[in-house]
């Protein structure tokens, strides 16, 4: 391996941690240990100065409008997570942090505020919450089928900067063009909570992979794992007909 330890940042779950997202640290270190490959989490609070650079992967989770307005004013304060993005780190942002990662996002008092701009995504509110499980066919890294839970009203309309994560086969996602998501580089952003990881193995092998900067070694996941992402896919297909 390229590297030693990875170093994992878990940014601000003090205000963009309201629906588990902090989950998906624990996937990423569980299947870094099962590879022996030694792990670090990082944890940046809104009390901290700034968010470092030096680390290998970032995770910015979901919440409501305050936080994320608070949460983009401390990511504006200093430069840790832009250049860590100019030299290829991985970022994943979940629902709020999407937003947060975006161009632009509006809150429910109709103020437009300027996002962090990692991703070409802007975002308004919508005619009505989206709620419910949603199923998407990723367009990125060979990860296949994608499952998860939304619950969001902002609708994100992607530029021609970004790609979005995958398409939509059931549910809303964005809600434009069948686009859930957006990825950007290594940027990639989703409305899927679950935690996304524990659901998706697939997709936390990639961006560890985007991390490390090689490929890792296949690891067999639980039986339980297998037979309930199955089952989740296999429903969302046969409610889609």
């Amino acid at each position: 391996m390229t590297r030693d330890r990875v170093r994992l940042a878990l940014v601000l779950p003090d205000l963009l941690g309201t629906y588990g997202d902090r989950g998906n640290v624990i996937v990423l270190a569980q299947r870094l240990k099962w590879r022996n490959i030694d792990s670090e989490t990082v944890t940046v609070l809104s009390s901290s100065d700034a968010v470092p650079e030096s680390c290998d992967l970032y995770l910015i989770g979901g919440g409501e409008d305050v936080a994320q307005v608070a949460a983009v004013r401390f990511l504006h304060r200093g430069p840790g997570l832009r250049r860590a993005v100019d030299r290829g780190c991985p970022v994943l942002g979940i629902c709020g942090g999407f937003q947060v990662l975006g161009t632009s996002f509006v809150t429910g008092d109709g103020t437009r505020h300027a996002g962090l701009g990692l991703v070409d995504a802007a975002t308004e509110p919508g005619n009505g919450r989206a709620i419910g499980e949603v199923t998407t066919r990723s367009t990125v890294g060979g990860v296949g089928t994608l499952t998860g839970f939304e619950n969001h009203l902002g609708r994100t309309r992607l530029g021609r900067d970004s790609q979005p994560l995958g398409r939509v086969a059931r549910g809303i996602g964005n809600g434009h063009d069948d686009a859930e998501g957006a990825v950007n580089g290594h940027v990639m952003c989703t409305y899927l909570h679950g935690p996304v990881l524990a659901r998706n193995p697939k997709l936390a092998d990639l961006l560890l992979e985007w991390a490390i900067g090689e490929p890792l070694e296949p690891v067999p996941d639980p039986p339980e794992l297998r037979a309930l992402r199955a089952e989740r896919t296999r429903v969302h297909v046969r409610n889609r007909k």
